[in-house]
């Protein structure tokens, strides 16, 4: 019997093949029209992208983080990506579809689908930082039965383009007295709710801001999932957020490197092209190599994810977000080189890809923590923290 490559969860089937092709022929339309951000996901809503791993039931496509990370990967490569793909559908999205209540997930998946809806997440905190366990916003019952959020967020992206957002705070256990995770939606107009704009030297579209919650009021309705389930329903967020990062990262690297092939196809300054001399063309090939490899293992990380081995898939998530990160910092620094002087041109548009790129580094978690996550949880190394 012939092997049927399609049928691997590392290569795109028939369908996901046709949804790639007709992103990128949409991405590839809208950037050379220069649409502004918020046309760009009202469209792209419309066409059904933003939803395409939400329930179909709740207006979705009934996919997987599968096909939302071509979606945003396609969406990167040709140079408009959105960032918001990470956050709304990717984690507010699924944790909602998997741990919220019916009401909730009538109220605000159709939205999150369509576009008409975006959703913030909050979980970085000024002095936890890759460390959840040190988060202080908490959580208390008030008397009518609802609940008091108090706390502080920083580097929470779109907070001012979005209706809600999805706050990871810590109740307090009855039994041990001790805190633990749990997931609250917060509307943006709740009283004692507010946010301050972080100025950022990143060049996107999307702000990022800090969130102050002071003694929100919130109804009872607004915990997401079971109380005693935070541990399990926020990292059925992080999975996602993890792996939709590495698709950023493809889609930047993707596109800093094409330009990079065009440029050295074409620039002739002796008899050849310069793409002709290996200086310039084996370093380019190797970061093609590079974005690939990292693209399989994003591959592996949703498909896990998607079959619901969410213990694999976390491991899986870390390394796909670690490799493409690095694989793309890689690639924009090549393209910017081979381009020498053009490549810190506003024309060429590679110089602000050079912080972007970057980014993919740090958040959501830093490659530091990913080297320690790998080394105690795979390795089975001691920890040293």
């Amino acid at each position: 019997m012939t092997h049927d490559p399609s049928t691997s969860p590392l290569i795109d089937g028939p369908e996901r093949t046709a949804l790639r092709s007709a992103v990128a022929d949409f991405a590839k339309r809208r950037s050379s029209e220069k649409t502004d951000p918020d046309a760009l996901w009202a469209e792209a809503g419309k066409l059904g992208y933003l939803g395409v791993n939400l329930p179909e039931e709740y207006g979705g496509g009934g996919g997987g983080i599968a096909e939302l990370s071509i979606v945003l990967e396609e969406l990167g490569a040709a140079g408009c990506p959105l960032l918001m793909l990470v956050v709304s559908p990717a984690i507010c999205g699924t944790v909602i579809a998997r741990f919220g209540t019916e009401a909730q997930k009538r109220a605000w998946l159709p939205g999150i689908a369509d576009g008409s809806k975006r959703m913030a997440f909050g979980i970085t905190e000024p002095d936890a930082g890759s460390n959840s366990h040190r988060i202080t916003t908490t959580a208390r019952r008030a008397p009518g039965g609802g609940w008091l959020l108090t706390g502080r967020k920083v580097f929470i992206s779109g907070v001012d383009i979005s209706d809600a957002t999805l706050i990871v705070g810590r109740t307090e256990d009855a039994r041990t007295g001790k805190l633990k995770p749990c997931l609250f939606i917060v509307e943006r107009g709740a009283p004692g709710f507010s946010y301050h704009h972080i100025p950022m030297e990143v060049a996107a579209a999307e702000k990022q801001f800090e969130v102050v919650l002071d003694e929100v009021e919130l109804p009872a309705e607004a915990l997401v999932g079971d109380e005693d389930a935070g541990l399990l329903q926020l990292f059925a967020g992080l999975n996602p957020e993890r792996i939709m990062t590495a698709a950023f990262a493809l889609g930047m690297g993707r596109h800093a490197l094409a330009k990079a092939v065009e440029y050295a196809r074409v620039r002739q300054v002796w008899k050849e092209p310069i793409g002709a001399h290996q200086a310039v063309a084996h370093p380019l090939a190797q970061a093609h190599i590079e974005l690939e490899l990292a693209r399989l293992m994003m591959a592996k990380a949703a498909h896990l994810y998607d079959a619901g081995d969410d213990a694999r898939a976390g491991e899986a998530a870390n390394m796909a977000k670690y490799a493409a990160a690095e694989a793309a910092v890689k690639a924009v620094d090549q393209a910017v080189h081979t381009l020498g002087g053009n490549g810190l041109t506003t024309e060429y548009g590679l110089a602000k890809l050079i912080t972007a790129a970057r980014v993919a580094r740090i958040a959501p978690v830093s490659r530091e923590m990913i080297l320690n996550f790998v080394s105690h949880q795979t390795l089975g190394l001691p920890k040293s923290y």
